[in-house]
C-alpha cells in the first residue's frame, strides 16, 4: 500500500509541474478517487471498496466530442463468507470517448458523457492462502464502460464528479461495477 500511496503522491507532483505545459497544448490532466460499488455477482462476493484515478484527456474548445485515456487502481475487500482475509485488486486502462455538452463561456458547470474500451486485472490479495501464480489468483479481461460526470472549472484547474458503469467479459459471469469519482483536473483550454 506504501508503493501505491508514494506513485499516487509522485503523479500528483508530476500533474501540478507539467500543468503550465499541458495548458498551452490543449491537454487536461486528471487525479481523482473515490468508492467502487460492486454490482451483480461480483457484488455478492465484493463489499464497496475504494479507487484511484489517473487520466489525460484531449478535448478542443470549439469541438464536442474529445479523448481520454485513464488508468484506476481499485480495492474491494471480500465478503465475510468467504475464507481468509482476502480482496479483490483491480488495475485498469480504458480508452474513451468524451461528449462534452455545450454550456456558456461564463459557466463553470459543464456535464459530459464518457464511454469506451479497456483491460482490467483482476487479482486476489491477502489472506494466508493465495495462490501461487499461474493457478487462478489473478485474470487479465476485456471491457466496456459508460457514464456521465460535471466538470466544475474555474481557469485552467477545475474539479469534476463522474460515475461509470463498467462490465468486464470475464470467463463466467461478467464483472460489473460502479466507481463514483471525485477529483481534480488541470490543463485543458
Amino acid at each position: 500500500m506504501k508503493v501505491v500511496s508514494k506513485s499516487v503522491a509522485v503523479l500528483a507532483l508530476g500533474l501540478l509541474v507539467g500543468a503550465p505545459v499541458a495548458h498551452a497544448q490543449g491537454a487536461e490532466f486528471s487525479l481523482g478517487g473515490g468508492a467502487t460499488l460492486p454490482l451483480s455477482t461480483f457484488g455478492d462476493v465484493a463489499k464497496t471498496g475504494f479507487h484511484g484515478l489517473v487520466a489525460v484527456s484531449f478535448a478542443p474548445s470549439s469541438f464536442p466530442l474529445g479523448i481520454q485515456i485513464d488508468g484506476m487502481y481499485q480495492r474491494l475487500k471480500n465478503e465475510d463468507f468467504i475464507p481468509g482475509d482476502r480482496s479483490s485488486q483491480i488495475i485498469q486502462g480504458t480508452g474513451n470517448v468524451i461528449y462534452k455538452f455545450k454550456s456558456s463561456e461564463e459557466s463553470q458547470f459543464r456535464p459530459y458523457l464518457i464511454g469506451g474500451v479497456g483491460i482490467y486485472n483482476f487479482k486476489a490479495v491477502g489472506g494466508d492462502d493465495v495462490s501461487p501464480p499461474g493457478e487462478g489468483n489473478t485474470s487479465t479481461d476485456f471491457g466496456l464502460n459508460g457514464g456521465a460526470g460535471f466538470d466544475f472549472k474555474a481557469g485552467s484547474i477545475g474539479l469534476f464528479l463522474e460515475g461509470r458503469f463498467h462490465n468486464v467479459f470475464s470467463g463466467g459471469e461478467d464483472a460489473k461495477f460502479i466507481p463514483i469519482t471525485l477529483g481534480i483536473r488541470l490543463g485543458g483550454n
